[in-house]
């Protein structure tokens, strides 16, 4: 990787201490890989995956750019409302915080492998420590960092593990995404995005995206991994099995306040789902 870092949003040092408080850290943690374990565990914890924010963004015919873009207005919305975002923000926000902690960190582009021949879509972030490359991806929230290399890696986790490999000169996780919690790969394409191709990128999902229409929440909690997908409760245990409840529309959205910590203002200002219309061509 280049020596000079790609610019981020930076963070005001009172709005860091705040987010290390929000994410239950007594004091800042050191740029290295215990460091980095103790943070990304933190916000899996405590940092949804999940396109509250969004939903309601488009929904109001707001033509400002997409709601978390910017690192700071996402973490005052956490802070306040208990939202993340999806991909693109959440990873920016992951990422200029990792840059503030003094984490040598840059931003990746991926594609979820969730149909046949699908577009780059997915955000991730990279960490370099003593030369190797650690992913802590904001999405999957696989609870520790996953070492990409050249031989295969995994997170070991019955609820969130993940499995690396390389493939044509290519790493692929396969991880377990509630909608479809049988699994399929994410393919990191390429390293060294800039900020710009973030923002491009999430705003080139506001036509279309599988996150459009219908709330869509993950987190991980204890020993599992809890959330809601296509009107549905998820559940994947810490034995590996998976439970799954389908949800009226105050259950779901009682859930996303009692259960998840989202804000009732938020959460009462929601659209019903809608059906996820097919991608438009390429």
């Amino acid at each position: 990787m280049d020596s000079t870092p790609l610019p981020h949003d930076p963070l005001a040092p009172a709005l860091i201490e705040r987010v290390l408080e929000g994410l239950g850290l007594r004091e800042q943690p050191e740029p290295d890989l215990e460091g980095l374990r103790t943070l990304y565990a933190q916000w899996c914890l405590r940092v949804p995956f999940d396109n509250i924010r969004k939903l309601l963004h488009l929904r109001s015919g707001d033509t400002r750019p997409l709601a978390g873009d910017d690192a700071s207005e996402f973490f005052e919305a956490w802070l306040a409302h208990g939202t993340g975002g999806t991909c693109w923000p959440a990873h920016g926000a992951l990422h200029s915080l990792l840059c503030e902690l003094g984490f040598d960190t840059e931003r990746g582009v991926g594609t979820m492998m969730a149909s046949a021949n699908p577009p780059p879509g997915h955000a991730t972030v990279i960490v370099h420590l003593d030369g190797r490359r650690h992913m802590v991806d904001a999405s999957i929230l696989h609870g520790e960092p996953l070492l990409l290399g050249e031989e295969p890696t995994a997170v070991a986790h019955p609820a969130w593990g993940v499995a690396c490999s390389q493939r044509e000169g290519r790493w692929h996780i396969f991880w377990h995404p509630l909608h479809r919690p049988a699994g399929f790969d994410c393919r990191i394409e390429y390293l060294g995005a800039s900020r710009d191709d973030f923002r491009r990128r999430h705003e080139m999902t506001r036509p279309w995206s599988p996150f459009n229409y219908a709330v869509t929440l993950r987190r991980n909690r204890d020993d599992r991994v809890a959330g809601t997908a296509l009107g549905k409760r998820v559940e994947i245990r810490a034995d590996g099995s998976i439970e799954e409840t389908p949800l009226t529309r105050d259950e779901q959205l009682r859930q996303l306040i009692d259960d998840f910590g989202i804000s009732e203002e938020l959460v009462m200002a929601l659209p019903p789902d809608a059906p996820v219309p097919p991608p438009p061509p390429r």
